[in-house]
């Protein structure tokens, strides 16, 4: 009796071994292993000399993964999101906005890094932001009472420094809908854009990130002193580091590590002089609850007009 009780339990350790190793490989052989990393980034006006400044960085994971790389130039925020649920994008850099929709609509959108700005123009240190709001210098507009009933540049619709810090902070301050306070609004599908827009005189003010605006001064497309600074959020997390969470486990540590020891390559100090910056560093998806909390507001919002 004692024989077939230790004979029984044996069979069933040896069982409940065997289905733990099936699950293993199970899972294991449902991860993805491509041949080829697709990166993508938000799109700019000149997304091409963004993905030309990251060359060293795409090599250097190149080198780090074994993988080769392809970049994806998307045409629009909405566009990357697709792209990364559809599978077609492996790795994307995104706005934070961005991401938090992407992430609801997919848990296999993870970030797993940031970029630590260093200080410039308008820019702080560390790894934040905020939403600027600019109007050309000698224009009329210096005031923000001034700007009542003028044309206001909001980026994207799914801007985080362009559409949602404003529609949720900036409507604090103004104490009406931002409909209710601007004559017209545009979105012009970049920073960049908008910055100039604001510049030609094709807009009368723009909501800009710090940290893309400085960007388009390095460049050396516009200065500091060509424009007037009405107003500024709180800090913002900066943009997430995503990649695809169904890619394996080895292939997602290789892809982390490259964009985390990357400062300490000699090709990286070129890189991170272009876009001010000290390193990336690792981020979780909580930092962005501040995010998801500001989106829960602009629902509300928009629920509480279509009511009306």
């Amino acid at each position: 009796m004692y024989l077939r009780i230790f004979v029984s339990g044996l069979v069933n350790t040896i069982v409940q071994t065997l289905l733990s190793l099936l699950i293993v490989v199970y899972v294991t052989a449902q991860c993805e292993d491509p041949d080829t990393l697709v990166v993508s980034i938000i799109p700019t006006e000149e997304s091409i000399q963004e993905f030309n400044n990251y060359k060293p960085l795409i090599n250097y994971l190149r080198e780090k993964t074994g993988k080769k790389i392809e970049v994806y130039i998307p045409v629009s925020y909405s566009n990357i999101i697709d792209a990364m649920i559809n599978n077609w994008v492996d790795v994307a850099i995104l706005g934070p906005y961005t991401y938090t929709i992407a992430n609801a609509m997919s848990a296999n959108i993870r970030v797993f890094a940031t970029i630590a700005k260093n200080t410039g123009y308008i820019q702080e240190a560390g790894p934040g932001y905020r939403s600027v709001l600019i109007t050309r210098r000698g224009s009329p507009f210096t005031s923000i009472a001034s700007l009542q009933n003028a044309s206001v540049d909001m980026i994207d619709p799914i801007s985080t420094s362009g559409n949602l810090v404003p529609r949720t902070k900036f409507t604090q301050t103004i104490e009406r809908p931002i409909e209710a306070f601007f004559g017209k609004i545009i979105y012009t599908g970049g920073h960049d854009l908008a910055a100039l827009a604001v510049y030609e005189g094709e807009v009368d003010a723009a909501f800009v990130a710090t940290h893309r605006f400085e960007n388009v001064i390095e460049r050396g497309m516009v200065q500091k002193e060509y424009y007037n600074y009405l107003w500024f959020s709180e800090v913002i997390p900066q943009d997430p580091i995503c990649y695809r969470d169904t890619l394996c486990s080895d292939l997602k540590s290789k892809i982390e590590e490259a964009f985390l020891t990357f400062h300490a390559q000699p090709a990286s100090s070129k890189f991170f002089s272009k876009i001010n910056a000290d390193r990336f560093i690792k981020i979780t998806s909580e930092a962005y609850n501040v995010i998801r909390e500001l989106k829960k507001t602009v629902d509300m919002q928009k629920a509480k007009r279509r009511q009306q």
